[in-house]
């Protein structure tokens, strides 16, 4: 398979490889999930509602019902949960890929806290970064990747996370559009770092476009749209997908052989399409940014990921 000849509906085999996805319940991490179960993965679901998982567990069942599952539980948000399912992880085995992709897409209103973080923030970047580092030495055995979960949001809308926390000036859209600036700005910094390390793991970042759960197909348990929701969304089909094709980004930076570390994926038509390699937002690229945020990272979080070790973990 080369580079332009990639089919999202047609992955090349994927049989004695594991992955491990965020956020799997519903949404872009579910159909992720499908796609890589369809392709002969083993994968690993995580979700914090244990209802959640098995639902979801048991709608890939349905689509392919040979499909290598387990679920873990996992609550980005919450440090303990991150640290406890990393070491049920790393007891199941071997691990060729890492899909970041837990997020809180609606913020609430007011500026909330966990464990002394902000909501956004601790869910969409902290508990990744933390994982991420947790399961480097497994990922290193298995020269794997990890791929962590943009958004279209942080192009339209310039926004720099010099206040992660936001402590000052919240707001729901501000909160959403900088935690994933930050995502995408880390994920380029992993890559430098590992490389700089001879870490043989890729750092890789992929966004969605636009995809909504109106224009996506039902799974009982998983994707129950309205039929408000139904009318909204297909009234905005000239430039939004569905789910399931806002998943196509995600997989081929997870999966695609030829995919290169410090890249990004995305639709074809930047809302939507099949996908292909992306330009990060200008400001996600500046590489004072992403050290700053990294520092902060590791000061939030108490985790320092284990470079050396991965490295002899992979010689």
């Amino acid at each position: 398979m080369t580079r332009r000849d990639w089919d999202p509906e047609n992955l090349p085999d994927l049989s004695g490889r594991s992955y491990l996805v965020t956020g799997a319940t519903r949404g872009l991490g579910f159909f992720a999930c499908e796609q890589l179960a369809a392709a002969g993965a083993h994968v690993l679901l995580t979700g914090r509602n244990p209802h959640s998982l098995s639902a979801a567990k048991a709608a890939v069942k349905r689509s392919t019902p040979d499909a290598a599952i387990e679920t873990l539980l996992l609550d980005t948000s919450n440090m303990g949960s991150v640290r406890a399912a990393a070491a049920t992880a790393r007891a199941r085995g071997r691990l060729d890929g890492l899909l970041l992709n837990a997020g809180v897409v609606h913020p609430p209103k007011q500026r909330e806290t966990v464990g002394g973080h902000e909501l956004v923030f601790a869910t969409n970047v902290l508990g990744h970064f933390a994982l991420a580092g947790e399961l480097l030495k497994p990922l290193a055995t298995a020269r794997g990747r990890m791929v962590w979960v943009g958004s279209l949001s942080t192009s339209l809308w310039r926004h720099l996370p010099t206040d992660p926390e936001l402590r000052e000036g919240y707001t729901p859209w501000k909160a959403y559009v900088q935690s994933k600036a930050a995502t995408t700005a880390l994920a380029l910094e992993a890559d430098k770092m590992l490389r700089a390390h001879g870490v043989p793991v890729e750092s890789l970042v992929a966004h969605p476009g636009y995809s909504t759960s109106g224009r996506t197909r039902g799974v009982r348990g998983v994707n129950e749209p309205s039929r408000l929701t139904r009318f909204v969304d297909n009234l905005q089909a000239p430039i939004t997908q569905s789910k399931e094709q806002g998943a196509w980004a995600l997989v081929r930076a997870l999966v695609d052989p030829h995919a290169e570390g410090g890249s990004m994926y995305g639709p074809a038509l930047i809302a939507r399409g099949a996908p292909r390699r992306a330009t990060p937002a200008r400001g996600t690229r500046r590489g004072d940014l992403g050290t700053e945020l990294w520092r902060a990272c590791e000061t939030a979080t108490h985790v320092r990921w284990p470079f050396e070790r991965a490295r002899r973990a992979a010689s």
